[in-house]
Parts: C-alpha cells; structure tokens; sequence
C-alpha cells in the first residue's frame, strides 16, 4: 500500500521473524553468541528467555540460518508448539529430525533417536533441538527433556537443546522438582527492551535492509515517541512504524510527525508511561543500566537514586539522582577492554557484513 510512496522495496515492519530484519543490540548480539557457542562447543541445554516481544523467535531463526549454512553436518529440529504430551513431544521430534521409524513403542522410537544422533557425531556434527514458547512445558515434558539431554559420549553431548521462553521459564525451572534439569543448564541469555538510541538505530536497519534510499521517514522527535509508546518492544515498535507509515500514506505526508504517532497510539489504546512524583525516588533502574549508573556515578559519594523519565519532568534534579534515559552516557562502552574475539564472534560479525553488503548493493 505504502512501498512506493515512501520507497521500499520490501515492509520495512513485518511481523515475521526474519533474520533479515534482526537488529543485533548489546542483549540480542550475546544472546545469538550464547546460542551458537552452546551449539558448537556441544554444552547441552541452553536457557533464553525475554518479555513478549523483544525478539526470541527471530534470534531462534537467525541461529537456525547460520547453523544451516555452515559446512557441518547439523541437523536441527524446531518445536513452536511445546503443549503436547510425552508421546506427541517424541514424535515430533522425530518428524523434525526427519528420523524415520515405523514402530509406535517409545524404546524404538529411542532406539532411532539416539542412532541419528550418534550418526551425526560420527559425521563430525551436531543435532540441535529448539523449543519456542519453552515456558508452556509441563513438568512432565521438562522432565523428559532432561533425559533426552542425557545422551552423551566422551566427546559431548549428543543433542545440544535450546529452551526459549518468556520469563516465567525461570520461575518454573526453579522448582524443586526440577533442580535436576536447572543444574544441566549450561548457558543463559536474556533479551530485554531496546533502549532510545537502540531504538533508533533498529528503525534506521529495518529501513535499509527495506530498501530505503531516502532520507527516513522518520524524524528523530517522531522516534521518541515510538520509544515512549512502545516502551522499546521491538514487536510493539514494528506495529506502531507499518500503522505510522499507512497512516502517513493516507494522509500523503512523507514525514511522519509526533501526532501521526499519538493518533496511532490512541488507536492502539496505547499511554505513555507515567510515575507519580511521590514515586519517583523509590523506582530503580533496569538490571541492564545498573552497571552504567553505578559507573557513571561512582564518583560521587552521595546515594544514588533512580526516577523514570517522563513529559513532566521537575526543571531542577538533585545531583544524587539519575535520570533513567537522559544522564546515561553511551559512550561508556569505548572505556572497556575489548575481548578477544572467538570463531563464533568472528562469524557473527562476517554475517554482519554480509548483510551490509547485500544492503547497499539493493
């Protein structure tokens, strides 16, 4: 409906999870590197969790593509509907793995589970298991994935098992009942809302890898307030661009102004977050800006407290006090000693670059 009109190629705000369009901030790039080395190094059964919306499916998929392109034999199964029994679970598996097995007992259908896996180690590979929306098992199918992650050699694991879910999968593995399976977890990632600038900077790739060779549509005021309604949800942030982007062609305005937004949001039955200013003082800041606070402050010997940025901001704000999103300093990231890269690193960036390139060349 749009394309044309503002220049794309593709929708730059498709709800698919199409690797594509994934923007690899600070949380999803080392999140895509805690997937990929579990699955090479063979470390079993690996955790990744986040809030509805900010991306585990496209970074499941992103993990599937790199894996598939790579010269090893891998074979790789993907469960988006974990609701089923014990029985249903395995044959499943066994349709995804692509194992073939006539028998309906469940010792045979093991039997050619564990000969497929023990094939493809022999080749010199790997068999990953994938469970989209990992926080629906049931302790029963828990259980029985700690035993399938049982299989091992003395060269590792046999099936590497990636559990992505929201983060009511944390609550759950940290049932007694299952502290057997919580101690097999080797790796954890966790995705968390895009900040302002990741905001901007995720549009601005979404855009590109559309098509986009104008200027964007997008104003950086205009991002603000997708920032504020969206509260940086990458979905959130999607659905409010495609409902701007229509609104903007029906209204033939090629620049989408703050009040495109706030119609869409009210549309949306969307707010903009709000503290009362009795609460300001008591609100902390997010696990993931702890570290720069605490940092950018460890100068000064006063108490550190935290409030939320809103529209009603107070003009004068103690020096004790950080104002989440406006006193963070982003350039606190060049004062680190940069790691020394490993091949997943390495192939992460090459993947990077592949993009890049295909990007200008459209």
């Amino acid at each position: 409906m749009y394309l044309t009109f503002f220049g794309f190629k593709d929708e730059p705000f498709r709800l698919t999870p199409d690797p594509r369009y994934l923007h690899l901030s600070e949380p999803h790039q080392a999140a895509l590197t805690a997937l990929l080395e579990g699955i090479f190094y063979r470390k079993g059964l690996i955790m990744l969790t986040g809030p509805i919306g900010t991306g585990k499916t496209t970074l499941v998929h992103t993990a599937l593509q790199i894996i598939s392109d790579r010269k090893m034999p891998i074979k790789s199964a993907l469960l988006f509907n974990p609701v089923l029994s014990r029985d249903e679970f395995l044959e499943m598996m066994l349709e995804e793995f692509e194992v073939r097995c006539t028998a309906t007992s469940k010792p045979r259908r093991l039997a050619a589970l564990h000969q497929m896996l023990m094939e493809t180690q022999r080749m010199r590979g790997t068999a990953v298991l994938f469970v989209d929306e990992a926080h629906l098992l049931s302790p029963e199918l828990l259980e029985e994935i700690r035993l399938l992650g049982n299989a091992d050699t003395h060269d590792g694991k046999l099936l590497q098992i990636v559990l992505s879910g929201q983060p009511e999968l944390v609550t759950i593995m940290q049932r007694k009942e299952l502290s057997a399976l919580q101690q097999r977890v080797a790796a954890r990632a966790n995705l968390r809302p895009l900040s302002l600038a990741e905001t901007q900077t995720y549009v601005a790739e979404r855009l590109q890898a559309a098509g986009l060779q104008q200027p964007s549509p997008f104003p950086v005021r205009t991002l603000e307030r997708v920032h504020s309604f969206s509260g940086g949800v990458p979905r959130v942030i999607n659905i409010i661009g495609d409902a701007c982007l229509a609104l903007g062609f029906r209204l033939q305005q090629n620049v989408i102004q703050p009040n495109i937004v706030d119609e869409v949001a009210a549309s949306m039955n969307l707010r903009l977050p709000s503290v009362p200013q009795s609460a300001r003082t008591v609100v902390r800041a997010p696990v993931w800006q702890q570290g720069e606070v605490l940092s950018a402050k460890s100068k000064n010997s006063e108490p550190i407290e935290y409030v939320v940025q809103s529209d009603t901001e107070p003009e004068e704000v103690p020096s004790s006090v950080v104002v989440l999103g406006r006193n963070g300093n982003g350039d606190s990231s060049k004062e680190r000693v940069a790691p020394q890269k490993t091949a997943v690193d390495r192939l992460i960036d090459a993947m990077k670059q592949t993009r890049t390139v295909a990007r200008g060349a459209r």
